[in-house]
């Protein structure tokens, strides 16, 4: 193979890399409006936003948390966490108090309506894979995946 051919393939390879279709931000961008969009009505039925959703879930999975553990837990900042609280107490579904033994610390705790309103939202993972046409095993191995990408961003230098 001569330097030319080389050269030119590597400039057809380079020139592929760079189709929108190619790119994995695209591709991400994408699903993830797709996905969110496909909660919504299912999400409406009970008086949800998506990201309100994703607080409530750590709150079901453990309730009294403070602010700093809700955002590390979905990866978000304080400030953007605060506003959804505040949302979620004025909707009845959780209350903020100063935590025991930090001042400075908000503890936030699900009322009986929030704890209440996780039966309602059992059926929202089996009502997604429905709207998606996912399988559980697909919906893991999605996961999964999105999972890795995750750590190998946070190991990224």
């Amino acid at each position: 193979m001569t330097t030319l051919t080389v050269a030119s393939s590597r400039d057809a390879a380079s020139d592929e890399d760079l189709l929108l279709e190619h790119q994995l931000c695209f591709a991400l961008t994408v699903a993830s409006r797709s996905v969110v969009g496909a909660y919504k009505p299912v999400l409406d039925k009970l008086g949800l936003t998506h990201p309100q959703y994703l607080v409530m879930l750590c709150l079901w999975e453990s309730s009294p948390r403070t602010v700093r553990d809700i955002s590390d837990s979905l990866a978000q900042d304080p400030a953007t966490i605060s506003p959804l609280l505040r949302r979620l107490e004025s909707a009845g579904f959780l209350t903020r108090r100063r935590a025991e033994g930090n001042e400075r610390a908000l503890a936030v705790e699900l009322t009986v309506s929030g704890k209440a309103l996780r039966h309602q939202a059992t059926k929202v993972p089996g009502a997604m894979m429905a709207r998606l046409g996912l399988k559980r095993e697909q919906v893991a191995q999605i996961h999964a995946a999105m999972m890795g990408l995750i750590a190998a961003t946070n190991s990224a230098p």
